[in-house]
């Protein structure tokens, strides 16, 4: 099993936003969309993400990024699994992908394929979807329902990339997720995410390293002993393996680890929504949920554009 030292997944990254609205193509997307062809998808899915997160503890974070990663930049067509022969694909050196959630698709996907009856008949995109669902409902999460029919893209580049940074402001944060077409609740549930996984230091070091006045002090110390020993500290220090409401209770205390957590509870607009999901994890779970089915039909493809790839490491 990996370190937990390494447990570093989920985190903003800093690059330059575009607004863009993205086309929503939902419409031939549904759960049972493999039933004919593939029954036994979900659980095939479900086995391979079960092992990849027994491997490492780093897969269920990682996974979850690299889902958000592929929606927020060119749609949930699988793009960020493509590998550029030249380099310029949507994970470069900067954006904190880690290979552990590459390789958990990587091997739901062979284990797809391994059934003659779904072989190649199957989008990496799907099976992103589904071990996305696979490995927050594993760390203690909603299992909830995930539409299917996606395809899979055949361009990756860096500068499609448009993510976050991790020191917005709350009208940044709403700015960006209303190009996905998600409300400002759907931007508060989707960073509940954020109860998995770590970030490296280099992504809050501003805020230990001058006088932030959002931050817990006895944090503020905690960090900066942390990142003198090592170059991460976990999202969720309480429970960073386990999918829950904590997150929101650390927002409250002061202690959310990047300024773009934090300010969700600073903000008074935000602030009572976060008390909310911080009092009741179980509509956390259901608006996580919602969010969730929202943010995977974002810039779906369709055959007429797209196709199904052998690889999900470059195009068919």
């Amino acid at each position: 099993m990996h370190s937990m030292a390494n447990l570093a997944a989920i985190v903003f990254v800093v690059v330059l936003k575009v607004a863009v609205l993205w086309p929503f193509t939902a419409a031939q997307l549904r759960p049972d969309y493999y039933a004919g062809v593939c029954p036994n998808l979900e659980g095939i899915v479900r086995s391979s993400v079960k092992q990849s997160m027994v491997k490492s503890p780093i897969s269920a974070p990682a996974t979850l990024r690299l889902f958000f990663h592929d929606c927020a930049t060119t749609g949930c067509d699988a793009s960020v699994m493509i590998i550029g022969s030249t380099g310029d694909d949507e994970n470069p050196d900067g954006y904190s992908l880690k290979p552990e959630g590459f390789q958990t698709i990587l091997d739901a996907k062979a284990a797809v394929d391994s059934d003659p009856q779904c072989r190649y008949k199957v989008s990496c995109a799907d099976i992103i979807a589904l071990a996305t669902r696979e490995s927050v409902s594993q760390s203690g999460g909603p299992n909830y329902t995930v539409e299917l029919g996606r395809y899979d893209g055949r361009k990756s580049t860096d500068r499609s990339v448009r993510l976050p940074h991790p020191s917005d402001n709350l009208d940044s944060l709403n700015a960006f997720f209303s190009t996905l077409g998600l409300s400002q609740t759907d931007m508060i549930a989707l960073s509940g995410g954020h109860t998995l996984g770590a970030a490296d230091c280099d992504f809050f070091k501003y805020r230990t390293g001058g006088n932030d006045q959002s931050m817990n002090p006895s944090f503020h110390a905690q960090l900066q002993g942390t990142c003198a020993k090592q170059n991460f500290a976990f999202l969720d220090d309480v429970t960073p393996i386990g999918f829950d409401n904590l997150y929101y209770r650390n927002l409250q205390n002061g202690r959310g680890l990047l300024g773009s957590d934090q300010v969700l509870y600073t903000d008074e607009r935000s602030r009572g929504t976060v008390d909310f999901y911080a009092a009741n994890q179980g509509t956390f779970f259901s608006d996580f949920a919602i969010a969730m089915t929202k943010l995977g039909r974002v810039g779906v493809k369709t055959a007429a554009d797209a196709e199904i790839r052998r690889d999900c490491r470059c195009p068919n």
